[in-house]
């Protein structure tokens, strides 16, 4: 299914110059008496910081389950060769595996799974489909970072989400220390937009995956939000899970420790917030980043 319908532009990025926008959109769109398994309390915290840690998410058996699955496709010839596989620049090792819950029938349950996807709709308020899917491999000794970066920026210029109705969530599938790299969220940073300067070039995507170029916000931007909101670095065992909404400024950091940070990441967004064309680049992105099927999950 695709679509050319064109609508407002409520988030302007990638001009001549930075442009600072206040969010136009509600966080939770929910009811706060839609029952699902997020508590009141934690709707209002997520309103109020764009994210929300659960402890555990799920069972020491389950990880265990996901990290064979994520191990035999990290090692599987087929899945290296394939376009939605990204290599580390360096060390030529498997970075991400997307459009994963449709390679993988172990990682489509789990997309499935009410403790997923029941959160996502009692945040977005709708039926959702799955925007995007991967799993991430960080591995010691050298796995590059992700610069700071709101992911709506990027699915707003170059996929065509029109507004900010995406919720995402990342799986740990190893523990996740204070040293091995980390996300890192600036707390309520989503209240804000930051469109970022400069034309996306085509094909953009091909370098952005490996290291963010285009849409990067500038240092001064970045020295301003973190001096406003703080930084935050999330931390967990195996089985923990974060959710952030889609406008949280946010990034990683390198893994030069020996232990591995690995997690599944699936990003949820609205059918009502179906993806038009993209509101600042030349094409879209290819559907194994972008998707183009809105068809709800059930």
């Amino acid at each position: 299914m695709t679509t050319t319908t064109r609508v407002t532009d409520l988030y302007p990025t990638r001009g001549a110059t930075e442009v600072v926008t206040p969010r136009q959109d509600p966080v939770v769109w929910g009811s706060p008496d839609t029952p699902g398994p997020v508590s009141a309390g934690d709707l209002q915290a997520l309103d109020r910081d764009g994210f929300l840690a659960v402890d555990q998410l799920i069972g020491p058996d389950e990880v265990e389950v996901y990290k064979r699955e994520l191990d035999r496709l990290v090692g599987d010839p087929a899945i290296r060769a394939d376009e939605r596989s990204i290599v580390e620049p360096k060390s030529q090792e498997i970075r991400s595996v997307f459009e994963v819950h449709k390679i993988s029938e172990v990682f489509a349950r789990l997309v499935r799974d009410e403790r997923v996807v029941g959160r996502a709709r009692q945040i977005l308020g709708s039926d959702v489909y799955v925007h995007q899917s991967r799993i991430n491999v960080k591995p010691g000794f050298g796995a590059s970072g992700f610069y700071w970066h709101s992911d709506f920026e990027t699915w707003h210029a170059e996929d065509g989400l029109p507004n900010m109705r995406t919720i995402s969530v990342s799986i740990a599938l190893t523990e996740n220390y204070d040293t091995n790299g980390g996300l890192m969220i600036m707390p309520g940073s989503h209240k804000t937009f930051l469109g970022c300067a400069g034309a996306t070039p085509k094909d953009n995507y091909k370098k952005s995956l490996q290291m963010q170029d285009a849409g990067t916000p500038s240092d001064e931007a970045l020295t301003k939000m973190a001096s406003e909101y703080g930084i935050k670095l999330f931390t967990g065992k195996a089985g923990s899970a974060t959710w952030f909404d889609c406008n949280c400024m946010h990034g990683s950091g390198d893994n030069i420790t020996p232990y591995p940070r690995s997690n599944v990441f699936i990003v949820f967004n609205s059918v009502e917030n179906a993806a038009v064309d993209p509101f600042a680049a030349p094409i879209r992105r290819p559907e194994f980043i972008g998707a183009r099927d809105f068809t709800p999950v059930r």
